[in-house]
């Protein structure tokens, strides 16, 4: 009778078998695009080293941007290659973008002019906005000039451009070149992805012009954005968050991501959802 052999579990470290650190992490990388999310105690089993250790290989490799940290143990960074419908980003995450929103509505004051970039977390913002008097909205999204063209109060420009059916709004170098002539005391300005190593991206680069324009004629810029995206990427680069005076997020953003950024003297608000 043949006896089977004994092979060690596929992508297993036999334990004697050393790793010097750059090769480990290479290691936990190839793992995780095969499965895509693992625990702390998976890694340990699988590279034969410490709790410790494998936290400190997480935290170099999330350093990078290319790991997120989960509850337990750790996932890749998720590219985004599209975004949703308009219609169906409005559906998700509402309770933290109504939050965000609030916390964004306390910065204005009347007489500002003001800056909706296209989004459903900027869109929560209007209710809220219609009671300041002397205020001007300048914006690229048609959902924005909808909702506030019932109230003559509230001076309305919209920029133009180039329109994006999906987004419901107006994108690419005319949006950007009407905002070289805008003066802006407030952007509020949204993103569909965002980590501390990569900055504000997006999947879409007819957008990103017009976003580095607001940057460059904005007095103060805020980054509006609830914390599902972070830890996601888009193609192109909009700008580093340091480059923003202050991003307004929910308070489920992981930990280990408000410490880097303090570290960073990235101003962060985060805001409850209760």
């Amino acid at each position: 009778m043949r006896v089977p052999q004994c092979t060690p579990a596929p992508n297993r470290i036999e334990r004697g078998q050393k790793m010097i650190p750059d090769q480990r992490r290479e290691h936990i990388l190839k793992l995780l695009q095969e499965r895509n999310v693992l625990s702390i105690s998976e890694l340990t089993s699988m590279l034969s080293v410490s709790h410790m250790t494998v936290r400190r290989d997480i935290q170099a490799l999330e350093n990078e941007g290319k790991v997120l940290s989960v509850t337990g143990g750790v996932r890749l960074a998720a590219r985004l290659k599209s975004e949703p419908s308009y219609l169906a980003k409005a559906q998700l995450e509402v309770p933290a973008k109504r939050a965000i929103a609030r916390a964004a509505a306390e910065l204005v004051r009347e007489n500002f002019t003001i800056f909706l970039d296209a989004g459903t977390t900027t869109l929560q913002m209007v209710p809220l906005l219609t009671d300041k008097a002397g205020l001007t909205v300048v914006t690229n999204d048609f959902n924005v000039v909808g909702h506030l063209m019932e109230y003559p109060n509230i001076e309305l420009i919209h920029t133009g451009g180039v329109v994006s059916h999906a987004d419901h709004s107006s994108v690419g170098q005319f949006t950007a070149e009407f905002l070289r002539r805008v003066n802006v005391d407030i952007a509020f300005i949204a993103s569909s992805s965002w980590d501390v190593e990569r900055g504000s991206t997006t999947p879409s680069e007819a957008k990103v012009v017009a976003k580095q324009e607001l940057l460059r004629v904005a007095s103060k810029s805020v980054l509006t954005v609830d914390s599902t995206k972070y830890g996601k990427f888009g193609t192109f680069t909009v700008a580093r968050l340091e480059e923003f005076d202050l991003i307004i997020t929910d308070d489920r953003l992981p930990a280990n991501a408000v410490q880097q950024m303090r570290e960073r003297d990235i101003r962060l608000q985060l805001v409850p959802l209760n």
